[in-house]
């Protein structure tokens, strides 16, 4: 009997450790793929993705901020009910507030930030395509089978 009590002793540990483990690793890959994809943006179609995924977070941000709001109301109008927990409460929920109004603040500036790099490509692209000489030629040849069939038809 003692055998298999301290064999659950050792067990249980283990078994914690690797739990708590187990809860950190997708919180960090998930910000690790975040940074990948800001620093792999290239084309414009791949900032307008950020700039959506930015003004999402931001509006999602904005929203949390308005549920704490009102929660904090509550525990303020009705602060008899909470007892001595009640100040911490408050104060977790003005915190949770504060940090969802800087999140929602980065991110859009974070939307910001790709926009005018989206506006910048696309004046480069535009500039591009008029300087280039093989597009200059094509539009000629363009217009002169315009002239030839105009020709004809006359």
């Amino acid at each position: 009997m003692n055998i298999k009590f301290g064999k659950y002793l050792a067990v249980l540990p283990m078994l914690s450790i690797l739990v708590a483990c187990a809860q950190l690793s997708p919180m960090e890959a998930q910000s690790v793929d975040g940074k990948k994809n800001v620093s792999e943006a290239k084309t414009v179609n791949d900032h307008e993705n950020l700039i959506n995924y930015y003004d999402k977070l931001a509006n999602e941000m904005t929203v949390k901020a308005e549920e704490k709001r009102k929660l904090l109301e509550e525990y303020e109008n009705h602060s008899q009910h909470y007892g001595r927990r009640g100040q911490d409460y408050r104060s977790h929920t003005l915190a949770n507030i504060r940090y969802y109004e800087q999140e929602a603040s980065e991110a859009i500036n974070h939307a910001g930030y790709h926009r005018k790099i989206v506006a910048e490509l696309q004046r480069n692209e535009y500039a591009r395509s008029v300087d280039r000489p093989e597009q200059a030629g094509s539009l000629k040849i363009k217009a002169r089978l315009n002239e030839s069939e105009n020709l004809k038809k006359n």
